[in-house]
């Protein structure tokens, strides 16, 4: 028998910090790293797995998704971000 799964569209930044690649999903408020991307991607993956995992065993999906912005339509978790941009602002000039 095969495990029964979803497929989510999540959105995911990569980040450089200190020699490694941080992975992060503001959708869910997680995050892992790795050597590089690829690890770092691959990390990410399990980890999303293992925060679903424990909400199933806990029974708590409708709790802690809604806590983090999603809605449910028609039986269906939408996650709250609808896109990520880079945005050109100005800040005080600093040393």
């Amino acid at each position: 028998m095969q495990d029964a799964s979803l497929q989510l569209n999540l959105p995911v930044s990569f980040i450089t910090e200190d020699h490694q690649v941080v992975a992060y999903t503001p959708a869910l408020d997680i995050s892992t790293s790795g050597k590089d991307e690829a690890e770092a991607k691959e990390r990410f993956q399990e980890l999303v797995g293992i925060f679903f995992q424990d909400l199933i065993e806990n029974q708590t999906i409708d709790t802690v998704l809604t806590d983090l912005g999603w809605s449910k339509v028609a039986a269906q978790w939408n996650p709250p971000v609808v896109s990520q941009q880079s945005l050109n602002v100005r800040v005080p000039a600093f040393a």
